[in-house]
């Protein structure tokens, strides 16, 4: 017999009973009935019931066990009485009699318990992590991290990617965050930069023709951590194709995604391929935000021209004063009441707006200051461009779209939960598409690059040639899941003379360009095909099908939203001789000066 174990703690069953077996685990719960004391013995296969009679030499051992001991038990496995069977274990129908009994590891107290599933301070779960991690919802997160990574290992293999490893110490990316540096001992005064993507090796590999490729990349970036963001380090699907168009991209991706989403569903909808498109300035009118959350089917509209020299002399000031003005009107189908709309005027409020206005619809009539302001063939004119009926409602925000957007993204989200109007239990993927090349620098007036600087623009060389930059757009896309942006893509500017017209119209000179894209535009003057792709991430892809609001619950180490490893105790001093050997004098921000009294 094995000196540890003949079963895991997940195996036995009913065709076992008779048998004698030896298990190993960690001790996840005692029950004294008396003359029996009860001990579910854990390990990652699952958990099995091990009981001992009063009357064993071995009680009194198994009664001082303490919770998270490792223990090895080997006994006689027996069935369950009717009574006691545990249908919500595999294991239920057995229990094993223990008959020796060996401590492999005596457990201190426990900071927190392991054996329940309530809410524990962050930076507690955190510290002890290795505890943390045995608790079975966190256990079968990263579980299920693992199952979906290796699925779409298999799938991306199956569609003919081959799989590439790119350079971890690299040269500085103008990925648009900031770099982790990692200082040279052999080259005083230089640094490495750890990747913030794999984006120019990708663009390499194709320009050396490797067609396909794919990897599971560590990405790092300094910066701040966000619910959906771990800050430090990350890891994306990430993927280039060569001679491939945008819909070549999508048609390729679609499959794997929609396959592990199925996969791993556990019942849910998924959205079946070719997904939706929808072009970036739709998706911001339509919905207030380029990650729109399809579950929820309230759609925006732009209403100006209703309001436009109405009686409501509010809106129609506003739109008179500023031309940049616009009203716009986020339907709220079954809102139709006071109570509701002044509920939702108070949140408007709590959010730092001055409020929130609203028509509701009793019959065919409209309802409310606006509604009586604005007049019954303007309100009936509201109500018909919005498919509004008895009963509905329709809430108004008004200025600046690039101003009130977000405030409008977050009421039409508001209005979807409260109306339980948005669906639960499906996955809704799209494309956003069509995204501006260049954006205007409101402080400096300097034209600059919204998004993915090595993307193609939509009319090539004749369009940075004979187009106003703000109206150009690029060849670039995110794929978006329930309101969570999975990656953003592009096809890339492969052309040397495309790219140096780019990046002039955003102010950088021929030698700038050279000097910090010297290695790709070097390659791409010796025959680059054109080549575009993406790069999903796999901790928020996991963080949807976990169900769960917080990426850190699906990393199996993660940092604290301080970038601390409060586990390792990162990031720490370094001794004065390792700072000598890498040539580093260490000088640190002057500390503030305490205030004053009075």
């Amino acid at each position: 017999m094995h000196l540890y174990r003949t079963h895991n703690c997940g195996a036995l069953r009913r065709d076992y009973e008779g048998k004698t077996a030896r298990l190993s685990g960690w001790v996840h719960r005692k029950r004294d009935h008396g003359q029996l004391l009860f001990v579910d013995l854990r390990d990652h296969f699952g958990v099995t019931q091990c009981v001992i009679d009063v009357a064993s030499p071995l009680f009194k051992q198994a009664d001082a066990l303490k919770l998270e001991s490792v223990v090895t038990v080997t006994g006689k496995v027996v069935r369950r009485s009717p009574e006691t069977v545990n249908p919500k274990l595999p294991t239920g129908e057995v229990e094993l009699q223990i008959a020796e009994l060996a401590v492999q590891s005596d457990a201190e107290p426990l900071p927190f318990p392991v054996n329940a599933e309530a809410e524990y301070p962050e930076d507690m779960r955190l510290k002890y992590r290795f505890l943390d991690l045995r608790r079975e919802s966190v256990h079968a997160n990263i579980v299920l991290r693992a199952h979906v990574i290796a699925s779409i290992r298999r799938r991306m293999i199956e569609a003919g990617f081959t799989e590439f490893q790119t350079p971890i110490l690299t040269a500085s990316s103008p990925e648009g965050a900031r770099d982790y540096l990692v200082p040279s001992r052999l080259h005083p005064g230089t640094f490495y930069a750890l990747p913030q993507a794999p984006q120019q090796f990708k663009q390499l590999l194709m320009v050396a023709g490797f067609d396909r490729y794919f990897q599971i990349a560590p990405c790092f970036r300094d910066e701040a951590s966000r619910a959906d963001r771990s800050p430090g380090e990350f890891y994306q699907l990430d993927f280039e194709m060569s001679f491939v168009t945008q819909d070549d991209v999508f048609a390729a991706i679609e499959p794997v995604l929609a396959g592990v989403f199925e996969e791993f569903a556990k019942g849910r909808a998924v959205t079946k391929p070719p997904f939706r498109h929808i072009a970036y300035d739709e998706a911001l009118q339509k919905y207030g935000t380029d990650k729109p959350d399809l579950r929820n089917p309230i759609i925006m509209s732009d209403v100006t021209e209703i309001f436009r020299g109405s009686g409501f002399k509010l809106f129609a000031g506003i739109v008179s004063k500023d031309p940049a003005a616009r009203i716009w009107a986020i339907p709220a189908p079954g809102g139709g009441n006071r109570a509701f709309c002044d509920r939702m005027n108070s949140w408007a409020q709590g959010e730092g707006q001055p409020g929130m206005g609203y028509i509701f619809f009793r019959g065919a009539e409209g309802a409310g200051p606006i509604a009586t302001n604005l007049g019954p063939e303007r309100t009936e004119s509201l109500r018909m461009q919005l498919g509004l009926k008895d009963g509905d409602a329709v809430f108004f925000v008004a200025g600046q779209p690039a101003i009130f957007r977000p405030f409008a993204a977050a009421a039409r989200l508001k209005l979807g939960r409260d109306l339980n109007l948005t669906r639960d239990g499906v996955f809704e993927f799209c494309w956003i598409v069509d995204f501006p090349m260049y954006e205007r620098n409101e402080e400096t007036g300097k034209i600059e690059f919204s998004h993915n600087p090595f993307s193609m623009p939509q009319g090539g060389l004749a369009a940075l040639e004979n187009q106003d930059p703000l109206t150009i757009k690029a060849f670039q896309y995110d794929i978006v899941c329930n309101g969570v942006e999975l990656s953003s893509g592009a096809i890339r500017n492969h052309r040397p003379d495309i790219m140096y017209k780019a990046f002039a119209i955003a102010g950088y000179s021929a030698a700038d360009v050279e000097s910090r894209f010297g290695g790709m535009l070097n390659a791409f003057k010796f025959g680059a095909p054109p080549h575009g792709g993406s790069a999903p991430g796999i901790d928020r892809i996991v963080m949807l099908l976990a169900d769960t609001p917080n990426i850190r619950e699906v990393v199996a180490f993660p940092m604290n939203q301080q970038a601390e490893d409060l586990l390792m105790q990162a990031p720490a001093p370094v001794p004065p001789e390792r700072l000598r050997e890498l040539h580093i004098r260490v000088v640190l921000p002057p500390e503030k000066e305490p205030k004053k009294p009075g």
